[in-house]
């Protein structure tokens, strides 16, 4: 067996560096920036400490773009740095000062950067880097370290009168894109917005004071919120606050419902703050809109990693210096704290929706069609969510009356229970569309629930799987009589013989229209001559797969046509009808139940109407 020391070469480590450190060129300046508020953040550490015996005085970053010069600096007031300290930091790679600072004040420290690579960064957009810098340290003196991205360094003595670090970098070709002032403000609003030192960039102009007075002057830009809401108690915080920091998220939404306040210390340190969004019946536009920070620090607003895929329905902020994520803290991996912050955001979703609920169900029932989404959503995906859900998940019926799932269970027990013992629920997804089978359902002495979102086929599917004493049922998917099968059976009117004539006489009409399934019933006199329904298992079957975007091949679009043998105009106007008359008579009756169906458009309903008129003459 063999041992031995792994070989670098160093001339190799810079090429590697401006190509592979991070997935994003842009990076660089949030890395860099993020080494200033560590300078910062241990200068403030120093002083609390009573190490720092001068007071700490302004500690704005700067953020300083020379398009002339094509020079773009970081500058900050932090701890600075030592000779000593720049040829041990700078020139050592993945030798973090991060790591020793954490050790030393491990109870206190807040520190960003852990892995030492961020400030090599800049060689991603830089021909040459210079550090000027000067150590807190009394009687320091400052130096200046330059290097052009190549194993070579120059370090030199400098005048620089106060404490703190420089980045100057040398914009090269590759990074010209950030000689741009727009393109800075971009990347400064998306990574640095939140962070906990005021950052300055430019200048801009302000009106102060009224009327004559009012007068135009120019005030430091102020890009970021050092002390944004999910890092202050919710004691503190009012709700205009919590609305106000909505519309500082999200400019453009309208106020959210509600939120949930974060702040968890142990096992794992996360703060932050999620608000629900008015969904209605449409969500996909509204993914992506939790954004994942680290000590404030913007990673990302892709979260699945760390929050349920049926959680990113809401809005808002996460921040947690416990998420792991790799050197370019773009991509999370999962772990047992990723999976421990998952299940804690969503047993905190699941008690704020539970509390609402038992604090003021009325109100809770007024948002009910923008939650419903999102509380089915979970239910399918989400089984620890699902067992809290169903203390609040509400069922709606065509009255617009509110039921927890027990409580409508226990509702329509007595009327709606087959011979099988099982409870049918019966439920539409178009209340106009279907208003004759609504109708029928509510004379028989039926409820029947809406539901019309895009994933109610889902959320049925998943009720039926957890419930095996209930089923559900679109009220157009049988005929009254068989929508609940009972055990009682109607008499026909009809003989054998002359319901297989009726059968005959409709499917010779329906020869040629579709897989068509032709039955006559003695059902209700009351109940219309024809009916067309659609069988529930292959309709849903069809729609899942529309909604999956899944290609299996064309489904037969098949329906059931059902005569009722009972009606008297089957019984004896159609059977007392000859030839021609009797042919047109039944196709009447099925244009009828086409109507009913929403299956009868254009020119077929024109002359349905027409027809209609001549029968009434």
């Amino acid at each position: 067996m063999q041992k031995g020391n792994i070989s670098v070469q160093t001339e190799n480590i810079f090429p590697i560096i401006k190509k592979f450190l991070y997935a994003d060129q842009e990076i660089f300046l949030r890395e860099l920036i993020a080494n200033a508020i560590d300078a910062t953040t241990k200068l403030k550490l120093l002083a609390n400490k009573g190490e720092l015996k001068n007071e700490i005085g302004d500690t704005t970053l700067e953020i300083i773009l020379n398009e002339e010069a094509k020079t773009l600096t970081i500058r900050d007031k932090g701890i600075g740095m030592s000779e000593e300290e720049v040829l041990k930091y700078l020139n050592q790679i993945a030798f973090s000062s991060a790591s020793e600072w954490l050790d030393k004040f491990k109870d206190d420290a807040s520190i960003i950067g852990h892995f030492g690579l961020g400030f090599y960064s800049a060689f991603m957009v830089a021909d040459k880097v210079e550090v000027n810098t000067k150590s807190w340290r009394p009687k320091s003196k400052a130096v200046q370290w330059t290097c052009t991205g190549s194993p070579e360094y120059e370090l030199a003595d400098i005048k620089k009168k106060d404490r703190g670090t420089d980045i100057v970098l040398h914009i090269g070709e590759e990074g010209k894109e950030f000689l741009d002032k727009n393109r800075i403000e971009e990347l400064l609003t998306k990574y640095c917005r939140f962070l906990p030192v005021p950052i300055k960039f430019g200048t801009r102009k302000e009106w102060e004071g009224e009327g004559d007075d009012k007068v135009e002057t120019e005030v430091d830009n102020i890009i970021n919120n050092p002390t944004p809401a999910w890092k202050k108690n919710p004691s503190e915080l009012s709700e205009e606050d919590y609305q106000s920091f909505y519309k500082e998220l999200h400019p453009f939404s309208g106020d959210s419902m509600f939120h949930i306040h974060l702040n968890i210390d142990y096992p794992f340190n996360l703060t932050g703050i999620l608000y629900f969004p008015k969904l209605s019946n449409s969500f996909e536009v509204q993914r992506n809109k939790i954004q994942l920070y680290c000590n404030q620090v913007y990673v990302t607003d892709d979260v699945k990693e760390i929050v349920p895929e049926w959680l990113t329905l809401l809005h808002g902020v996460i921040d947690s210096p416990d998420i792991p994520l790799n050197v370019s803290r773009s991509y999370l991996q999962s772990d047992s704290n990723v999976r421990k912050i998952t299940g804690y955001i969503t047993k905190k979703v699941a008690d704020k929706l539970h509390e609402l609920f038992k604090k003021d169900r009325n109100a809770f029932e007024e948002k009910w069609k923008d939650l419903g989404v999102f509380v089915k959503y979970g239910f399918i995906s989400d089984e620890k969510f699902a067992e809290k859900a169903q203390k609040f998940l509400l069922l709606q019926n065509c009255k617009d009356e509110y039921a927890v799932l027990d409580e409508y269970v226990e509702k329509i027990k007595a009327t709606q229970t087959n011979k099988y013992d099982k409870t049918i629920i019966l439920y539409t997804n178009n209340k106009e569309q279907h208003d004759l089978y609504i109708k029928n359902a509510t004379d028989a002495g039926y409820d029947v629930v809406l539901l019309d979102t895009m994933i109610d086929n889902h959320f049925i599917q998943q009720l039926e799987y957890k419930r095996q004493d209930i089923s559900f049922k679109r009220v157009d998917s049988d005929t009254i009589d068989n929508l609940i099968e009972k055990d009682e059976k109607q008499e026909s009117v009809l003989n054998e013989k002359e319901e297989e004539k009726v059968k005959g006489v409709f499917e010779k009409l329906t020869e040629g229209k579709g897989n068509v399934t032709i039955q006559v019933k003695s059902l209700s006199p009351d109940s219309p001559p024809v009916q067309i329904t659609r069988p529930e298992f292959m309709r849903r079957m069809k729609e899942m797969q529309a909604m999956n975007g899944m290609n299996l091949g064309e489904m037969p679009d098949s329906y059931n046509l059902t005569v009722n043998a009972n009606h008297p105009l089957v019984a004896k106007k159609l059977l007392a009808a000859k030839g021609k008359k009797q042919g047109e008579l039944a196709e009447y009756f099925f244009n009828l139940a086409l109507l009913h169906q929403n299956m009868l458009t254009g020119s077929d309903l024109t002359e349905f109407i027409y027809k209609s008129l001549e029968m009434v003459k």
